[in-house]
């Protein structure tokens, strides 16, 4: 009976640990297929995958501050534990008298200067390389609303549409009617500012996120890798919707966006904020 228990307590054990393991690559295999998406998804701890430039550099200067933070946290923890062990009344019943020490006073200053000068050159290495905005392939203009986003193409047929909330997509709260098409492997120049109030234009995806201001134009940039959906969001707290305008970036071949312009020109003839903007050229 207890050779019984025995083993069908192993059996129980290895079908516990298959289960687990089976659950873990599933969920492995979900988080990739997610994040090919451009997607956040469930217990995610890390950086989206990169499909830009800047963001690969994001993304490297990302783990290499979690290697210096994490050997910064482990050298102080080790000196709490050993001025613990060392200096306590039961190990030094005769406390020590030392005043200061030199060397040592010296070494706790110059070493994290050393340290914030080898993490400020990369920062602003990348830094530079954010907001240098290279020649540009395609231009949009992405304008934030209370609460969603108006695209324009102004060098291919000066067109512009809305961009809401699509409710009975997927996946939930970040997909849209409209998406902003572009093409891959172009550096696509984004022109962003506000009509009502501060919102903010960013894709996690593409390292981007600027301020949607209101009578000021910002400006910045991406080069997309790899085609698919990627997904953003109004990043600056803009009012009782701002949870809700999401931000939507179908990037396709070369092929595919020249059909697309081609279609939308046709689809967003009738947009009024086109008939504005034809208005606004005629009086200029």
């Amino acid at each position: 009976m207890k050779m019984s228990m025995g083993q069908s307590g192993r059996r129980f054990g290895r079908r516990f640990l298959g289960l687990a393991f089976g659950g873990a690559a599933l969920a492995a295999s979900g988080a990739v297929s997610a994040e090919e998406l451009g997607q956040p998804h469930p217990w995610a701890y890390g950086l989206q995958t990169g499909v830009t430039p800047v963001m690969e550099s994001v993304a490297r200067m990302h783990s290499g501050l979690l290697v210096v933070i994490t050997l910064i946290t482990l050298f102080v923890t080790g000196l709490l534990i050993v001025a613990m062990l060392r200096f306590n009344a039961r190990s030094n019943p005769v406390p020590s008298k030392t005043t200061h020490n030199t060397m040592i006073e010296v070494a706790w200053t110059i070493i994290p200067v050393l340290i914030l000068v080898g993490i400020a050159v990369p920062s602003f290495r990348l830094l530079f390389e954010q907001l240098d905005l290279p020649k540009a392939d395609l231009t949009v203009k992405a304008v934030g609303k209370q609460w969603y986003w108006s695209y324009a193409y102004p060098d291919n047929g000066k067109f512009e549409f809305d961009s809401l909330m699509a409710h009975e997509k997927q996946p939930r709260m970040l997909a849209v009617d409209n998406e902003l098409v572009v093409p891959v492997n172009k550096i696509v120049r984004v022109q962003v500012t506000g009509a009502d109030v501060i919102h903010s234009f960013g894709v996690p995806a593409f390292g981007i996120k600027v301020d949607a201001i209101p009578g000021r134009l910002n400006e910045t940039w991406f080069k997309a890798t790899k085609t698919g959906v990627f997904y953003g969001q109004c990043s600056e707290l803009c009012g009782r919707d701002h949870a809700f305008m999401p931000i939507a970036v179908r990037v396709v071949s070369e092929q595919d966006f020249a059909a697309w312009i081609e279609t939308a020109k046709k689809k967003f003839a009738s947009n009024p904020a086109n008939a504005v903007a034809s208005a606004a050229d005629v009086m200029r």
